[in-house]
């Protein structure tokens, strides 16, 4: 779904660069509007989405059904880091009704589940006596938002919502300067994640996406049919990747008692000389222009894609 989006939204506006694709996208993704591309995401976002709130809040109540817990819900996974309990506790809900939520998101394809692949430390030690805290310790999935927009709201509209209905912008605003780049970081990554399966499309997966446990973040972890192990990470920040970040990501694998058949790393602005220089069968590195080949084949049914009546 998230790849038709991409594709639908490339359609659409054909940007200039990847780099402005993935950007524009991460916040106008799924919602099926056309938008001047030309101008400045905070011009686009007054215009577009703060001039426009009544009637996307409509859009979005219809969405959740108007359930202030949804809502809750929703805003705590926007701006969390989506493992289901802290979600919970931050949006003061239970399991029984926060279960419900979810139940409910799910099914209207608001929110997809990501499961963890973390152990529990009972089956690695059936026979030990576990530490306090690992016996405290719960297991979480994560949630994933099917649309971009949708993630965008809650994380920047939501908060704000009285001030934008009297049309005070500014603090939202302020918010979206202060947090752009942790924001569009998800969205980098989930796109990340669909270069890697076309990168291994010969080697069927079996599993992908992130990794997490008690201790240890890996934001690509996918193993293939043949026992191949890859890992990445994903940095939409102004800087290079240098070498300190490969030597943190096999720290982490050795955490993990794991041997990666290849390193891959995605990255905004690119790599330092002496990283590009270490490229190899077991190192590949790939900035924003890289993610063209995901618009690759794209038909006259990709525009179509989204989830508002095109204005």
């Amino acid at each position: 779904m998230l790849l038709e989006q991409f594709r639908s939204f490339y359609a659409r506006h054909y940007p200039d660069d990847m780099e402005k694709q993935i950007e524009y996208f991460s916040i106008f993704g799924g919602l099926g509007w056309r938008v001047d591309m030309d101008k400045s995401l905070e011009e686009l976002i007054i215009s577009e989405i703060l001039d426009n709130y009544g009637h996307l809040h409509n859009e979005l109540s219809a969405l959740s059904l108007d359930e202030p817990e949804y809502a809750r819900l929703l805003h705590a996974l926007a701006t969390g880091d989506r493992r289901l309990f802290k979600a919970f506790n931050r949006a003061g809900l239970n399991n029984k009704n926060g279960g419900a939520a979810v139940d409910y998101l799910q099914n209207n394809h608001i929110l997809e589940m990501q499961r963890s692949r973390e152990k529990d430390p009972r089956e690695l030690h059936p026979n030990q006596k576990l530490r306090r805290e690992d016996a405290r310790h719960r297991i979480s999935h994560k949630m994933r938002f099917t649309k971009p927009f949708i993630r965008f709201w809650f994380y920047f509209i939501y908060p704000h919502s009285r001030e934008i209905q009297q049309g005070i912008y500014e603090n939202m605003l302020k918010r979206f300067q202060i947090h752009q780049y942790s924001y569009t970081s998800l969205v980098f990554e989930e796109l990340s994640e669909l270069l890697l399966d076309y990168y291994t499309r010969d080697d069927q997966i079996l599993t992908s996406g992130s990794y997490w446990d008690a201790n240890i973040e890996i934001d690509l972890l996918a193993i293939t049919k043949s026992q191949k192990i890859y890992v990445g990470e994903c940095k939409w920040t102004n800087h290079k990747i240098n070498k300190k970040e490969l030597h943190k990501l096999m720290d982490k694998c050795t955490r993990l008692e794991i041997s990666p058949s290849k390193i891959l790393f995605f990255a905004k602005r690119g790599f330092s000389k002496e990283l590009l220089q270490m490229q190899s069968p077991t190192l590949a590195l790939y900035s924003a222009e890289d993610f063209s080949i995901l618009l690759k084949h794209i038909s006259s049914a990709d525009i179509r894609q989204g989830f508002f009546i095109p204005n």
